[in-house]
């Protein structure tokens, strides 16, 4: 079971009609007597001009947004691979 660090970018199968993206790990690390649950927030290629939309540019990101209206929780089972990490700063601009 992969155990996330909050601030690591993951992909992640969000189903059929949300598709395989790029998310934000905003939870801490599960222990073991934890349920295997994450928050996330997605990060969409489709941005439009809203204040919920954090655009952050970097080497493993395609350009688009952190979408933070769009928060979520999801069992780790749906985390893919682990694509990067942001920084402490990126991760202030989304929080």
């Amino acid at each position: 079971m992969p155990n996330p660090q909050r601030g690591e970018i993951w992909l992640v199968d969000l189903g059929m009609t949300a598709k395989v993206r790029p998310c934000l790990v905003l939870s801490v690390p599960i222990l073991e007597q934890d349920r295997a649950l994450i928050t996330l927030i997605p990060h969409t290629t489709s941005t439009r001009n809203s204040r919920f939309k954090v655009s952050i540019e970097n080497r493993f990101l395609r350009p688009g947004a952190f979408d933070t209206q769009n928060i979520i929780t999801i069992p780790t089972i749906k985390l893919l691979r682990k694509i990067g990490t942001l920084s402490v700063s990126d991760l202030s601009l989304v929080e």
